[in-house]
């Protein structure tokens, strides 16, 4: 860092520079120069604007606290970024077939997608499931069907994770159980869920429980890992990728995503179980959006923060405490129905975003997102881009390749004082149950989204293909065809299941899963003896129905 003296020196070299720059000034009104979160941009930087930083604290090297550059010193040469894919659809059978293509492709990481029944806790046959089994992802309503997904695909030496989270304890236990039936025991495999609860609530919608049992569900799932050393696990996956979707600006994208990470914290801690016991399994993850430096600058800062908070908040003592472990979603919500090609560009500067921010894996969205279940070119185009990305640029090859830019480690400051802010409001609050109760989440949230559609709508953002540069030719896109027998044999399944199984261990399992909860136990070796005796997601569902009632959503009016 720089002495009193060369500070002095640079700040009346700027001065003067300004002064001279902006007589003859034609640039647009200064306040139009923000980030797409509206976080104003300068029109240069220099080490004036970190002066007041703990710069050199707050950079470090790769692999130390506070961890700003990577977690790992050697970054990807020590650790490998990882190509991941998010996918899933009608049956088993189905989404079985799907992943042996996406392997064959170069795919390292699979991650299930479920439809929207499966998410919140309803089997196939249930008549509000009508319209939407197998559409936005597979339908699972039993171990049978997760059985089908993998047959053929072994646990071992693969990570399979889940975007489950009302129902990750459920879908813990399949996996579980499916590598049992493989022939590997649960240290033998690593698995994962995103198993965040609190944003469903403030972002997404598909809770079923109260918050508070919702909570203790998604710890149940955590204190079962640690007890078990279950070391390669990802039992959490606490998102900002779904609050940023929702409409968030970045920082409240990070200020919301710790204050609920740092929930769940408290309350393992309230478990008894220290800090450094679990907090080596809990991970982030994030969307990637279209404003490179943000977004970079993002990843970099909530590493920082995530080292801070371990460190001096709950007083974590292990490195691999205050390592947070970052995954990353490029924005889906950013893609565009008009000219869907153009999609395949913006999805290719946001896996850039992430790599440069740091990130350990990612997942690429397909150019036709915005118009239906991706089709095999798409995704083969989306594995492609991650691949080149990966293999030919080089940008890979060194750690935070970003770093020490004057304008970089003032962004990230930047957002990490404007997350801080944000968290410190909600701890004020009481926590992040109770901004979810009195809808302050929502809130804050509806009003950012509506600011950024109003800016769209007006002309003050351009959005190519949809508000500049549109279109009369239609591109010819060839989209996924779902099979229309899906649901039928979906359902013919579920029906011969319920014919075949053990009924009388069928009800013993149901009634130790209601016994479990009502006692306030852990219920996942409850859980885990029901979904073996081939209980459904939609009648364990139930059972906890009975037990914690259901979640009715609080209006909130801007």
């Amino acid at each position: 860092m720089l002495g009193k003296r060369e500070i002095e020196m640079i700040e009346e070299k700027q001065r003067g520079w300004e002064e001279k720059s902006l007589k003859n000034n034609k640039a647009e009104r200064p306040e139009k120069y923000t980030t797409l979160s509206h976080i104003p941009i300068k029109n240069v930087y220099t080490p004036v604007d970190l002066k007041n930083s703990e710069y050199l604290r707050d950079l470090n090297f790769p692999g130390e606290y506070p961890y700003t550059r990577g977690i790992f010193p050697q970054m990807y040469r020590e650790r490998p970024y990882v190509v991941s894919q998010y996918a899933g659809f009608g049956t088993s059978e189905d989404t079985n077939k799907w992943y042996k293509y996406l392997l064959a492709q170069g795919t390292n990481r699979l991650a299930i997608a479920f439809d929207l029944p499966t998410q919140v806790g309803l089997d196939s046959d249930h008549p509000m499931a009508k319209g939407e089994v197998g559409k936005i992802g597979v339908a699972i309503d039993s171990l049978q069907d997760m059985e089908t997904v993998f047959d053929g695909i072994p646990f071992k030496g693969r990570m399979i994770t889940a975007n489950a989270n009302s129902i990750a304890p459920i879908i813990v236990a399949m996996f579980i159980a499916v590598g049992e039936k493989q022939g590997f025991s649960m240290n033998e495999f690593a698995t994962g869920v995103q198993n965040d609860v609190l944003k469903e609530f403030i972002a997404r919608g598909t809770y079923i429980f109260p918050p508070k049992p919702s909570v203790k569900l998604c710890c149940d799932i955590i204190e079962f890992c640690a007890k078990k050393g279950l070391h390669t696990w990802s039992p959490i996956s606490i998102s900002g990728a779904h609050i940023r979707a929702a409409g968030s600006n970045v920082t409240q994208e990070l200020g919301f995503t710790l204050a609920n990470a740092i929930c769940y914290i408290e309350e393992m801690l309230r478990r008894g179980i220290p800090i450094d016991d679990f907090a080596r399994v809990l991970g982030i993850f994030f969307g990637s959006h279209i404003d490179l430096f943000e977004e970079a600058c993002k990843f970099r800062a909530v590493r920082r923060m995530w080292a801070k908070i371990m460190n001096e908040r709950f007083g974590a003592q292990k490195p691999e405490s205050m390592a947070l472990h970052l995954t990353s979603y490029t924005a889906g919500v950013r893609l565009t129905a008009q000219q869907p090609l153009n999609n395949i560009v913006r999805v290719t500067i946001e896996l850039l975003a992430a790599m440069l921010g740091g990130v350990q894996s990612a997942v690429a969205s397909s150019y036709d997102e915005a118009l239906a279940i991706p089709s095999e070119e798409a995704v083969r185009v989306a594995l492609r881009t991650q691949q080149i990305l990966v293999h030919e640029t080089n940008i890979l090859k060194t750690a935070d390749p970003l770093g020490g830019s004057h304008f970089v480690e003032a962004l990230t400051n930047e957002i990490e004082k404007g997350a801080f802010e944000y968290i410190e409001k909600i701890d004020k609050m009481g926590g992040a149950v109770e901004a979810v109760e009195n809808g302050y989440y929502l809130k804050e949230i509806s009003e950012e989204a509506f600011k950024q559609q109003r800016e769209v709508e007006t002309g003050e953002r351009i959005v190519v293909g949809v508000n500049q540069f549109q279109s009369d030719t239609e591109e010819d896109i060839r989209l996924h065809q779902s099979n229309p027998k899906g649901v039928r044999i979906q359902r013919e399944k579920l029906k011969r299941l319920r014919g075949q199984r053990d009924k009388t261990k069928w009800k013993e399992t149901l009634e130790g899963v209601k016994t479990s909860a009502e006692k306030g136990e852990n219920v996942m070796p409850a859980l885990l003896e029901a979904v073996k005796a081939y209980a459904t997601v939609g009648e364990i569902c139930d059972v906890l129905r009975d037990v914690y009632g259901e979640y009715k959503e609080s209006r909130v009016f801007i």
